[in-house]
């Protein structure tokens, strides 16, 4: 894909610039270039559709500002006119001192509602960090190759551009906050079935995923210009406190067809919620609280229920907000079915709204959060008197991430809440007064380990042992003496601290969730192993392509920190 090889390129360019330094740098700094040849290709767009009419356009960002001025000057021929590109320290100058100057102005000069006013929030919360002009200009002439005026285009851009915000949640705790997986939102959205005419909120947006794939979702049931207009000016509603978040909010429901997006940078929890008014009230709510943060006392007064949580507050902000009979999909820490300081408040969504379905997620759908979550399905305005379970049981990891297909089965049978091998029915009569919601799927039985804590421990130590017998046994295997120990022989030595071989980096320089998958891996290859002793020639042949498969895959994660004099040479 055309889009997917620029952006590399793109990110290698700012890896070697003084001025990015992480993925989340990449994202923010390419994503400024991107979205002003994005917008320059839009106002083209329309220049050729008012001409049709015999009309005239009058451009938004104009005069030295345009792309084609500043960026990618044309000649009289209309090629690239390289003598009056700007470069270097020139390039920085013109834009630290006044492009951003200009686009920022629009904040003055426009009304909020408009799409010049929400251009300017964007360069109001954003800086160049970009300090070589030339690295500037590498990733101009890169984003300017990249064209976006057909819907095929726009469509793949988006795509990249969805994993591009999936680097920012794996890139750390900053990003993580980011990114909810986009097959996890696509089936929330679904099940939800968000109509034209009804106005759709995120009340902690991130970088508006929920927004943008309801906004792809309805736009396939557009009609006519009117439907249209709704979509574009009086559907979609967001807020979001973090002002990268913010930022990257607005540049993706921009990129992804919302001229002017109604987003606004607040901290939803200092709304009081006797301040909320019916008027302010919506139709759908879609979102993915953040948790395991906390707010001022002060904030915290703002809610009936008082917790120091701010999921907890969030699930009451949401209540509030959502109309009667509207629908929400809340996507929350599964710890809130049960734990007692969410006790009254899983009493309140019980009686004040129809809690008719819960979602059960392993841990792996989170990308290196290592937290079990469940999806909230709610409708306001009538008790709550069965609840419905769908216990998603399947392991997801890094490199086997949560796919559509992976919740197909859960949208075709909460059509008619069937049971199922992975689903049941719980009457709430049934509660005791904690309300204890927790998933216990009735169809599983769980075994019961009745072992004392030395007896599972002398259990450890053999396992331990019959471990290292079968990696010694493998290694002789796999790589005789006189070949190269490779990646196992590495990884098998004891003495070898290197700061360059595989025992080392393991133990010292994966990150967590890297470990977790290489341990994962090595699991797996262990339980092979396992299958392979005593087995037939034939079996054992028929696993050992399986186990070199797995090999390969902890190989690509140590791989990463392995040395590369080459490279180090050519960055010297």
């Amino acid at each position: 894909m055309a889009f997917e090889s620029k952006f590399k390129a793109i990110d290698n360019t700012l890896h070697h610039d003084d001025g990015c330094s992480t993925a989340l740098d990449y994202v923010e700094q390419s994503s400024w270039v991107l979205f002003l040849k994005y917008f320059d290709d839009l106002e083209k767009t329309r220049e050729q559709a008012a001409e049709l009419e015999e009309k005239t356009y009058e451009r938004i960002i104009a005069g030295e500002y345009q792309w084609n001025e500043w960026a990618m000057p044309l000649d009289e021929k209309g090629n690239y006119d390289v003598k009056r590109a700007l470069v270097g320290d020139d390039l920085i100058d013109f834009v630290n001192q006044k492009l951003f100057p200009y686009l920022q102005n629009f904040t003055e000069k426009y009304n909020v509602d408009s799409i010049e006013y929400k251009v300017g929030i964007i360069f109001t919360n954003i800086k160049n960090k970009i300090s070589s002009g030339y690295n500037l200009r590498d990733v101009i002439e890169r984003v300017d190759e990249l064209k976006f005026q057909t819907a095929e285009n726009r469509h793949e851009m988006t795509q990249i551009y969805e994993d591009r915000l999936k680097q920012m949640g794996n890139a750390g705790r900053n990003g993580g906050e980011y990114y909810t997986p986009r097959p996890l939102i696509r089936t929330i959205v679904k099940s939800i079935n968000p109509q034209i005419g009804e106005a759709v909120y995120d009340g902690a947006c991130g970088s508006a995923g929920f927004l943008c794939e309801a906004y792809t979702y309805m736009h396939e049931k557009v009609t006519n210009a009117s439907e249209e207009e709704t979509l574009q000016t009086k559907t979609f509603y967001g807020k979001e406190l973090k002002g990268l978040a913010y930022i990257i909010a607005m540049m993706n429901m921009i990129l992804h067809g919302v001229q002017s997006p109604n987003i606004i940078r607040t901290n939803t929890l200092t709304e009081n919620l006797s301040n909320i008014t019916p008027s302010e009230q919506k139709n759908v709510i879609l979102a993915n609280p953040p948790f395991g943060g906390s707010e001022r006392e002060e904030v915290q007064q703002n809610f009936p229920i008082k917790s120091s949580e701010t999921a907890y507050m969030f699930m009451q902000h949401f209540m509030r907000m959502l109309k009667a009979g509207g629908r929400a999909g809340i996507v929350i820490k599964n710890t809130f079915l049960s734990n007692g300081d969410a006790k009254l408040l899983r009493k309140k969504l019980l009686e004040e709204c129809n809690l008719h379905t819960i979602l059960d997620l392993p841990s792996g759908v989170f990308t290196g959060a290592g937290v079990k979550t469940v999806v909230l399905f709610f409708t306001k305005g009538e008790p709550t008197e069965k609840i419905w379970y769908y216990q998603l049981d399947k392991h997801f990891t890094k490199t086997q991430p949560l796919t559509e297909n992976d919740l197909a089965d859960f949208l075709n049978l909460q059509q008619a809440k069937a049971d199922s091998e992975n689903s049941w029915t719980l009457d709430v009569s049934t509660l005791g007064e904690d309300y204890d919601l927790s998933v216990k799927n009735p169809h599983k039985v769980e075994e019961v380990d009745e072992r004392t804590p030395g007896e599972i421990f002398n259990s450890l130590i053999k396992l331990e042992h019959k471990a290292e017998e079968l990696f010694e046994k493998l290694g002789e295997t796999l790589w005789p003496e006189d070949e190269d120990d490779g990646l196992f022989g590495e990884y098998l030595s004891e003495e070898d601290e290197d700061e360059d071989s595989i025992d080392y980096i393991v133990k010292y320089r994966l990150t967590e969730e890297e470990r977790r998958e290489y341990d994962d891996l090595e699991k797996q290859v262990i339980e092979l192993e396992n299958k392979r002793v005593g087995a037939s020639e034939e079996e054992q042949n028929r696993l050992r392509p399986a186990i070199m498969e797995l090999f390969a895959k902890m190989e690509d994660i140590t791989d990463r920190y392995q040395k590369d004099d080459n490279s180090e040479e050519d960055e010297a």
